[in-house]
């Protein structure tokens, strides 16, 4: 007698794999911890690029991108291994979120960065001044060393430089996140 031919449905999928511990225990880990600063520090990104006047669209809209799009992708990631769902989806996690994803976020957030610097850089060195004996205000301006030139009030201008610290800091947890992932994956 023949055996009977195995279930193809039971055997083309990978059996999940995670080397993190699910629940409120991967909190305790250092990629927990991580993915938790991505996500503070990202939304703080997202907030300061939203709440200064945006003067170059095509730059500081690929940060708003960038800074949404990874809030809500690391958002769902941590919410999947806080409540388990991670281990009933069959996938090799370490491999597709550890270091797949953390790898394109690292690229976008460090193009983004780059974006925001160069944006918050346009500013040319211009300045609002008051006249020493009235209350008129002069603008004075120096000449731009780029392309790209902007006029942001100091108020802007530091919400700008703000935004490019935390678009930094957010790149080096997600290069963090990225090299803990691809040790995991390589064990």
């Amino acid at each position: 007698m023949s055996e009977p031919a195995a279930n193809p449905a039971a055997t083309s999928f990978p059996t999940s794999t995670i080397s993190l511990p699910l629940g409120l225990e991967v909190l305790r880990t250092y990629t927990g911890v991580l993915v938790c600063l991505e996500i503070l520090f990202g939304a703080l990104v997202w907030i300061l690029v939203a709440s200064s006047n945006v003067p170059v669209p095509l730059l500081q809209g690929w940060v708003m991108f960038v800074s949404v799009t990874s809030f809500f992708l690391s958002s769902f990631y941590l919410t999947l291994l806080v409540t388990g769902l991670a281990d009933r989806i069959n996938t090799d996690w370490n491999f597709l979120q550890d270091v797949f994803y953390h790898f394109l976020a690292l690229l976008f957030y460090f193009a983004a960065f780059v974006l925001e610097a160069a944006t918050t850089a346009a500013n040319g060195g211009a300045h609002i001044k008051l006249l020493p004996n009235g209350t008129d205000s002069v603008l004075c301006i120096t000449y731009p060393r780029g392309n790209i030139f902007t006029m942001l009030s100091y108020r802007e201008y530091s919400i700008n430089v703000a935004a490019t610290i935390f678009a930094f800091v957010v790149t080096l947890c997600y290069g963090g996140s990225m090299v803990m992932g691809f040790k995991r994956w390589r064990k």
